[in-house]
C-alpha cells in the first residue's frame, strides 16, 4: 500500500466477502480479519484482485521485527531512489529559480537531469497509479502521477514543438501564476521537485513508522530466545518456542526467564522492569510465580514452566498492544470514508480549474499550472497516518510504562469518564492482612511480644489470612501440639506447655475492660479483632487489617487532578471501608456490596448520568469491569479480570491508573490534532492552488511536509512521563519538553 486510499480500497474489497469483517491499517501494513467462512487463500486472492499483494503473517513475529529494526538504511531502495533523485533535482531547481544560471542551452540540461527523476524516481507512483487504473480505481498515487507526468509532458511539448527549446530562452521563477505564453514555459523543476519532495516524504514517513513501532518490537525482544532445561537429569539448551508446560528451567544470574512459571528451587531477586516498569527487583523463593522476560539478578533458580510460547504474559501483552494499534477510532473511520471519495473529487476540481482558467484568463500556461498544483497539493496522505501513527506510539509507550490499551475505542471513552470506582482489596490495599496493634492485659505478666509469640505458635499450621498475618508478625514461632481447629471461631493448641486459644471475641468470654475497649476500637477502625487467651484467661487483643498501599493516596490525588471523582466499592463492612477511604482521601464509599451487587452499583451510577470507569483485580470484579464504560484491570489480578478490562495495569500500583488515563487522553488529543491538521490543510490549500497562488513544486513540498508533520506530532508521545516514576502527578496533558 502507498496511501490511505489503498487501505480503504482493500478494506472495502475484503468486507464484500460473505461473513468477513476486516480492518486494514495503512501504518502497520496489516489487515485484521474476522471470518468463519473465508479461507486465508481466498482473502489473499481478494487482495491480489484489488491490485495488491498480501501474505499470512508468521506466528512468530520476532525474526521479522529484528530484521526490520536491524536493516541498514543504505539497503532501503527507497533511500537510493531519493538520494539519486535529489542530486539530479537540485541543479534543475537552481537553474529554474536563478536566471543568472540560465545559460544558452540550460533548458536541455534540465530535461536531461529531470527525465530520470520523473520516470525512474517517480516509478513507484506511476506503477501504483497504473495498477489501480487497471482495476478501475484511483488513489493518491494517481494524483501524483498525473500531476508530475502532466508537468513533464507539457515541458516536452514546449521544448520540441513550442518556443521553449530556442537558444537563450529564459524565464523567471514565480510563486504565483501570471498570464504567459504556454508554449514558451517549461515545468521541469516542478515535475522533478515534486517527485523528489514526495520521495523524501515517503522515506521520512517509513522511517517514522518504524520508530513509532519500536516499542512493540522492544516488547517482543524482551523475551528470551533460548532456555536451559533439565531433561533426564541433564541440562539441555533449547529454543524458547520448543518449551512445554512442566519443563524445569535452569536460570542462572543475569539470564532471562524464558517462560511463565513457579520457582521450584532457589531464592533470588528478579528484575521485572521490562514487563512492569517497576525498577526495584523483587525477591522470589520456592512457590512464587515468575514471568517470562524478567531477568534473574541474584542466585541461580530452577523454575517449573506453567505457560509457554503464545500463552505467556509477555505474548499476551504483545497481542493486546498489536491489536490496539490495528484498530481505528471513530474519527479515523470518518477520515477513511473521506479519503475513499477524495481522489475522484480532486480530479474533478483540477479539471474544473483547468477549464475555469481557460475561460476566464485564456492562458493555457496559467490554467495548466493551477490544475497541476491542485492535483499535487490535494494528496491527503496525512489523513491515513493521523490515527495509526498516534496509536503506534501511544500504545507502545503505554506498554513500556505497564499500561496495555486494548483499542482506540478505549481512548475515546477516557475523554468522557467523570467517575472512577475502585475495588478495595488488592487495588487500593495490598490484599495482605497485617498486624496493626497488640493490646495486652497485665494480669498474666505477658507483654505484647510474648502474647504474639504464643498466638503465632497456635496459628502456625493455619492458612487463614488472619493466621498468616499473626505468624508473620511474630519474631519467633514456637512449636504447637494438641492443635484443635474450631471452624468459624478460631484455634486451640498447647504452646510452650501452656493452653492457648486464639479466635473471635465471642470464643473467649469475660474480657476485662482493657481488652473489651481494644476490641471495640479495632472494630471501629475497620480491623479484625482477634482475642488471645492463655490458660483460659483473656490475655491480649490482636488487631489485624488489610494494608493500604503506600501509593494509593497519591493515586487518588492524581485521579482528582484529572477531574475524576473516586468512589470506593467493596464487600467489606462499612467501618473497614470507611477507614481505608479516609486514609487515601476518598469521600464516597459503597460498602457491603456482594460480588453480584457490584454490577448493579455500576449501573446505578450510570443511571445518575455518570460515565464510569472501574478499577479491579479479582474474579468478582470481572462483570463490573465489563459493565463499566471503561474497565481498568490490575495486571496483578486474575485472568478473568484482565480479559474483562479495557485497560490493563501491569503493575499493582494504582498510580498506573492515573498514567493510563493521562496517556489515553494524550493519545486521543494527538489523533484529533493530526486529523484537524490533515483536514484543515487540504481544505485551505486546494482553493489556493485552484486560484493560482501555489507553484506546483511548492505544493508538492507542502503536501509531503504535512505527512511528516503528522508522524512527527505523534512521535511526541514518546516523551510521555509517568506519574509512577516521578512520585507526583504532572499536568494532565502528559507531554512535556525534553
Amino acid at each position: 500500500m502507498t496511501c490511505a486510499s489503498c487501505a480503504a480500497r482493500i478494506e472495502k474489497k475484503l468486507n464484500r466477502l460473505d461473513g468477513v469483517t476486516a480492518t486494514v491499517n495503512y501504518a502497520t501494513e496489516q489487515a485484521v480479519v474476522e471470518t468463519a467462512t473465508a479461507t486465508t487463500d481466498e482473502l489473499v486472492a481478494t487482495v491480489e484482485k484489488a491490485g495488491y499483494t498480501a501474505t499470512v503473517p508468521s506466528p512468530d513475529p520476532e525474526p521479522d521485527a529484528e530484521s526490520e529494526s536491524a536493516s541498514p538504511p543504505a539497503a532501503d531502495p527507497l533511500r537510493t531512489r531519493l538520494v539519486v533523485s535529489t542530486w539530479l533535482t537540485v541543479p534543475v531547481v537552481a537553474m529554474a529559480m536563478v536566471p543568472a544560471l540560465q545559460f544558452e542551452y540550460w533548458q536541455w540540461l534540465s530535461l536531461t537531469l529531470a527525465a530520470p527523476v520523473v520516470v525512474w524516481g517517480g516509478l513507484p507512483f506511476h506503477r501504483a497509479a497504473w495498477t489501480n487504473l487497471r482495476h478501475g480505481a484511483t488513489t493518491m498515487d494517481t494524483l501524483v502521477s498525473v500531476g508530475t507526468l502532466a508537468a513533464f509532458g507539457w515541458s516536452l511539448y514546449a521544448l520540441f514543438l513550442g518556443h521553449a527549446g530556442m537558444p537563450g530562452m529564459t524565464h523567471a521563477f514565480r510563486f504565483t501564476v501570471e498570464r504567459s505564453d504556454g508554449a514558451g514555459n517549461i515545468y521541469l523543476e516542478a515535475a522533478a521537485g515534486v517527485t523528489t519532495f514526495l520521495l523524501a516524504g515517503r522515506y521520512l514517513e517509513a522511517r517514522s513508522k518504524r520508530s513509532a513501532g519500536a516499542a512493540l518490537r522492544a516488547l517482543l525482544d524482551v523475551g528470551s530466545k533460548n532456555a536451559t532445561v533439565l531433561r533426564d537429569g541433564r541440562e539441555t539448551t533449547v529454543r524458547a518456542d520448543d518449551l512445554v508446560v512442566g519443563d524445569v528451567l535452569v536460570v542462572r544470574p543475569g539470564e532471562k526467564i524464558a517462560a511463565d512459571g513457579v520457582v521450584a528451587v532457589g531464592t533470588s531477586s528478579i528484575d521485572a522492569s521490562a514487563i512492569t516498569g517497576e525498577s526495584v527487583p523483587v525477591t522470589v523463593e520456592p512457590g512464587d510465580a515468575v514471568t517470562g522476560g524478567t531477568v534473574n539478578v541474584g542466585n541461580a533458580l530452577e523454575v517449573t514452566a506453567t505457560r509457554v510460547g503464545a500463552d505467556t504474559a509477555l505474548a499476551h501483552m504483545a497481542r493486546i498492544v498489536e491489536d490496539a494499534q490495528n484498530g481505528k477510532a471513530d474519527a479515523q473511520r470518518l477520515a477513511d470514508r473521506v479519503s475513499a471519495v477524495f481522489v475522484p473529487v480532486v480530479i474533478a476540481i483540477a479539471a474544473a480549474t483547468l477549464l475555469g482558467w481557460m475561460l476566464l484568463d485564456g492562458s493555457w500556461s496559467a490554467a495548466f499550472t493551477a490544475a497541476v498544483a491542485v492535483l499535487i497539493i490535494a494528496c491527503p496522505c496525512a489523513l491515513g497516518l493521523a490515527t495509526p501513527t498516534a496509536l503506534l506510539v501511544g500504545t507502545g509507550r503505554g506498554a513500556q510504562l505497564g499500561v496495555l490499551i486494548k483499542g482506540p475505542e478505549v481512548l475515546e471513552q477516557t475523554r468522557r469518564v467523570d467517575t472512577v470506582v475502585l475495588d478495595k482489596t488488592g487495588t487500593v490495599t495490598t490484599g495482605v492482612m497485617t498486624v496493626r496493634s497488640v493490646v495486652t492485659d497485665d494480669s498474666l505478666g505477658l507483654d505484647s511480644a510474648a502474647a504474639l509469640r504464643l498466638a503465632a505458635g497456635a496459628e502456625s499450621r493455619s492458612e487463614h489470612p488472619v493466621a498468616r498475618a499473626i505468624v508473620r508478625a511474630a519474631r519467633t514461632v514456637p512449636a504447637a501440639t494438641n492443635v484443635e481447629n474450631l471452624p468459624g471461631l478460631g484455634v486451640r493448641a498447647t504452646v510452650d506447655g501452656r493452653r492457648v486459644t486464639v479466635g473471635r471475641p465471642d470464643l473467649v468470654g469475660g474480657l476485662p475492660s482493657t481488652l473489651a475497649d481494644a476490641v471495640a476500637a479495632a472494630e471501629t477502625a475497620g480491623a479484625t479483632a482477634v482475642v488471645v487467651a492463655v490458660d483460659d484467661r483473656p490475655t491480649a487483643v490482636v488487631a489485624v487489617a488489610d494494608t493500604v498501599k503506600d501509593t494509593s493516596a497519591d493515586a487518588i490525588r492524581g485521579l482528582r487532578d484529572l477531574g475524576l471523582e473516586p468512589i470506593l466499592l467493596t464487600g467489606d463492612n462499612a467501618a473497614a471501608a470507611q477507614d481505608v477511604a479516609t486514609r487515601v482521601g476518598i469521600d464516597r464509599v459503597l460498602a457491603g456490596v456482594l460480588p453480584e451487587g457490584k454490577v448493579s452499583a455500576i449501573a446505578d451510577l450510570q443511571r445518575e448520568g455518570r460515565v464510569v470507569a472501574m478499577v479491579g483485580d479479582g474474579v468478582n470484579d470481572a462483570a463490573a469491569l465489563a459493565t463499566a464504560d471503561l474497565g481498568l484491570s490490575m495486571g496483578t489480578g486474575t485472568d478473568a479480570a484482565i480479559e474483562a478490562g479495557d485497560l490493563t495495569l501491569v503493575r499493582g500500583d494504582l498510580r498506573t491508573a492515573v498514567d493510563a488515563v493521562r496517556l489515553s487522553r494524550a493519545t486521543l488529543r494527538t489523533i484529533r490534532t493530526n486529523l484537524f491538521w490533515a483536514f484543515a490543510y487540504n481544505v485551505a490549500a486546494i482553493p489556493l492552488a485552484a486560484a493560482g497562488m501555489l507553484n506546483p513544486m511548492f505544493a508538492g513540498a507542502a503536501m509531503a511536509l504535512s505527512s511528516v508533520f503528522v508522524v512527527t506530532n505523534s512521535l511526541r508521545l514518546r516523551r510521555f512521563r509517568s506519574a509512577v516514576t516521578e512520585r507526583s502527578v504532572p499536568p494532565a496533558e502528559g507531554i512535556e519538553p525534553d
